[in-house]
């Protein structure tokens, strides 16, 4: 099945927003790890949209406002019902000295710095700023940005989600909706835990979760993927290569969770090539397919930083995978029997 088909089948859904179940993250646009040009930031979103790719996702973060005036650029030549937009909501930029630049890792980034603040007045000035550098008045979804443990650490993460609910900020994100300036409220981040957390205390559509439904981890088929369904919560996921691992292998210096892989997980890794060489599909099409497999998987997202690599993504996306294949990563262990796979995903009706 390649895009185009694979789209069409994901636009049933009552999700609130249509989604390309291949989508565009736009992280390596604000010049993540290495500078890139403006000229070829535009082809590479104009190659993403060549493809048939529909959905992209950006954030403040993301090199300090430059993906989204980037993906705004890009987005401007095509009328506002063509696309699905996401960005985030969390970090305020501000203008500083400096040497109090808060780049991440990202380089060759304007002068500001980031501030956390998830109340009403800083989802709203968030939305204000986005939509200045976006030059859009209307966003699909806005996410929540690392309201979590990982971001803030446990007693941070705490004091971020009393800013939300305590003072304003879960009202701001309702008032956008209500008002039209969104379509759907969710969260980015890097644990389902605090998806869970949030599920508990209010309504949302939907998250972006990345890295934690992967060939490598399926915790999340224990309590709260089944509790997205019974909400009709979708989720896109990002990193499904586990912050490399799954694209690279089980090389040396191979990453897994943004560090150096541990012994055990380059094992796990090298049985899962193993598989995969055996039924001549290479891991990464297999790690980038997996996740759809589960029906409150909406969306996969890998950045690109080039035309070359979204070409390549959409490559791998539709690289045909044997169900056979899943089937003996089942009999092997290295994949949740509960697990579904793309196969047996159910026919929308």
């Amino acid at each position: 099945m390649n895009l185009k088909q694979k789209n069409a089948l994901n636009q049933r859904t009552r999700f609130p927003v249509n989604l390309t179940q291949l989508g565009f993250g736009a992280a390596p646009l604000g010049n993540l790890y290495r500078k890139i040009e403006d000229d070829d930031a535009q082809a590479t979103i104009q190659a993403a949209w060549d493809a048939g790719i529909r959905y992209f996702d950006t954030a403040p973060q993301y090199g300090l406002g430059r993906s989204e005036l980037r993906v705004g650029q890009g987005l401007a030549r095509h009328d506002r019902g063509t696309f699905t937009l996401s960005t985030k909501a969390g970090r305020i930029l501000e203008d500083c000295a400096l040497e109090d630049v808060t780049p991440e890792a990202f380089v060759d980034v304007p002068q500001k710095r980031i501030v956390f603040d998830y109340t009403y007045d800083g989802i709203m000035r968030s939305v204000e700023d986005s939509t200045k550098r976006l030059g859009l008045e209307t966003f699909d979804m806005l996410l929540l940005h690392d309201i979590d443990a990982g971001t803030h650490g446990e007693a941070g993460s705490e004091d971020k989600l009393r800013e939300l609910f305590a003072h304003g900020g879960y009202r701001a994100l309702t008032e956008l909706r209500d008002a039209g300036r969104i379509t759907a409220i969710g969260a980015g981040v890097n644990t389902w835990q605090i998806c869970e957390r949030l599920l508990s205390e209010a309504d949302f559509d939907g998250f972006l979760l990345a890295g934690r439904y992967t060939l490598l981890e399926q915790d999340p088929l224990d309590t709260f993927l089944p509790l997205c369904l019974k909400r009709d919560v979708g989720i896109i996921l990002g990193g499904p290569y586990n912050s490399g691992i799954l694209a690279t292998g089980a090389i040396e210096g191979a990453r897994y969770d943004y560090a150096p892989a541990p012994e055990q997980i380059l094992t796990r890794v090298r049985k899962l090539e193993e598989v995969c060489a055996a039924h001549n599909t290479p891991l990464i099409a297999a790690a980038l397919q997996f996740p759809l497999g589960h029906s409150a998987v909406k969306s996969v997202i890998p950045g690109a930083s080039t035309p070359d690599e979204v070409r390549q993504n959409v490559k791998i996306f539709e690289t045909p995978i044997p169900a056979a294949l899943w089937s003996d990563l089942k009999s092997q262990g290295l994949i949740r029997q509960d697990a579904p796979i793309p196969e047996e995903c159910p026919d929308a009706s």
